[in-house]
């Protein structure tokens, strides 16, 4: 019987001749199709998984030595480009969309030897809290098949919890890596902006999006971390981290952190009481590990959540506006009068009710009398933030925080409520309007039998110190 614990156990275990990287992808089709339900996927690779797979296996019978990835079974987000594979960003404008190229990341993989498994489902363009906006109807939460799995991201934190694959990829705008962790009870991490390269990603907000990573354990994380964390010519906005290049074998450390906290977000009214509880008792028990423990104020709480939809509802609405039917995206093969109600029909029948919605928003707020009232102030409030995070981390290494309001909440009880849905972002979108790293932890397990945990944040280009700590909490919980 196949099992999985780490990729360093696996590639031991490869090597010992215990295992193959056929069993390893076999096992998890196997699992795949046993969960179906879960809807954690939106297409499979099971012919080129089990052919790379045997190639894999035949490469160490000669002595091959190991790559970083060897037989790393990998799932990705359907928003990231695979050449020559269907990629739908979950919506119907891109139903038959086969990719002509490789995504940055998914090219890094590959040089790597890992074997990617399929693609997962998610909220359609990217935009959502829940999973429950996807063309192909909402992924399940593998604890509670009566919850949602978080979104955007929700295949890909469902494909991790569920034991589908080994890791997984999604993107993360406003916490759509790091929520879906949460009520899915793995890790999320989402680094810092221009750490990872977003060519080949399907843009939602250009500025905001981070590609991320799902996996069991922080060494994991760390180790695919460092494999996509590469220059990429292809984007303008990748920033060179020379300590990403080792950071999987630098995870141990003696450091006692300086852990601050906003007092504004654990006494919040819309965090539920177990969880503000839990977090509490988390903090007190790091500092009797000899952590440093600091109250910070945070007065820019209320402004988080409009500002970060004004800003990404009018950056969706630029980047969206490419999809019309002629140059990318769903034809409706209807004889019209005018390209106005050609390009009208196309996007009407081609993109679902949150999308639409963003759009309408975003063009709202970028229209010549609206634009200096909401997107200009938006803008120099997300400075504001950035000047707020600067002078925070120089009190103190990490924030520790809630990653959401409450646990997984009911398939369908926010579907109708956008605004309700929007301030389930409230803890999350602080990281992405900064560009900082920020990590969900699975650490708890509410009374309602959901997992819970923490976010942790640290300054900008700092994901060692980020996951240093994350793998202090991970072996001590």
């Amino acid at each position: 019987m196949f099992t999985f614990s780490n990729i360093q156990q696996y590639h031991s275990d490869l090597k010992a001749d215990k295992i193959s990287c056929v069993n390893a992808v076999e096992f998890y089709f196997e699992s795949i199709n046993a969960n179906d339900k879960l809807n954690a996927f939106v297409t499979l690779f099971y012919d080129e998984a089990l052919y790379k797979a045997k190639q894999l296996d035949e490469n160490r019978k000669n002595n091959q030595p190991l790559k970083k990835l060897h037989g790393v079974v990998i799932a990705i987000k359907d928003v990231i480009c695979y050449k020559n594979h269907l990629v739908t960003a979950a919506s119907n404008m891109l139903s038959s969309y086969i990719s002509t190229y490789d995504a940055s990341v998914v090219k890094f993989l590959l040089e790597e030897d890992a074997i990617i498994i399929g693609t997962c489902n998610c909220d359609e363009f990217a935009m959502g809290s829940s999973n429950e906006n996807s063309v192909y109807g909402p992924t399940l939460n593998a604890k509670d098949q009566s919850k949602v799995s978080g979104g955007s991201s929700g295949g890909s934190a469902v494909a991790i919890q569920a034991k589908l694959c080994m890791i997984s990829l999604g993107s993360d705008t406003g916490g759509s890596v790091r929520q879906p962790a949460d009520f899915c009870g793995v890790i999320g991490l989402k680094p810092s902006y221009g750490t990872i390269s977003r060519y080949g990603l399907i843009a939602y907000a250009s500025s905001f999006d981070q590609i991320g990573i799902f996996g069991h354990t922080i060494q994991d994380v760390a180790l695919v971390l460092e494999v996509i964390s590469k220059k990429d010519d292809f984007d303008s906005t990748i920033c060179s981290n020379e300590q990403l290049a080792d950071i999987s074998n630098r995870l141990v450390s003696s450091v006692k952190f300086r852990v601050g906290f906003f007092k504004q977000f654990i006494e919040h009214p819309s965090l539920d009481k177990e969880i503000a509880s839990q977090i509490k008792n988390k903090l007190h028990q790091l500092k009797e590990m000899g952590h440093e423990i600091i109250e910070l104020e945070f007065k820019y709480l209320d402004f988080l959540v409009p500002t970060y939809y004004i800003l990404t509802a009018a950056e969706a609405s630029s980047n969206l506006s490419r999809y019309d039917g002629i140059r990318f995206g769903h034809n409706a093969n209807e004889t019209t009068k005018n390209l106005d109600e050609f390009y009208k029909l196309n996007r009407t029948s081609g993109f679902g009710k949150e999308v639409k919605r963003r759009i309408m928003l975003g063009n709202f707020v970028l229209s010549s009398g609206y634009f200096d009232a909401y997107y200009t102030k938006a803008q120099k409030v997300r400075q504001l933030l950035i000047d707020e995070t600067n002078n925070i981390f120089n009190q103190c290494d990490i924030i520790l925080s809630p990653t959401s309001p409450t646990t997984a909440f009911s398939i369908g009880e926010k579907f109708k409520d956008p605004l309700s849905m929007y301030l389930a972002d409230i803890f999350t979108v602080f990281a992405n309007l900064t560009g900082t790293p920020a990590v969900a932890i699975p650490q708890f397990e509410h009374s309602n039998g959901l997992p819970f945990g923490v976010q942790l944040i640290t300054k900008r280009n700092d994901e060692l110190t980020l996951l240093q700590f994350s793998n202090i909490l991970m072996q001590k919980n």
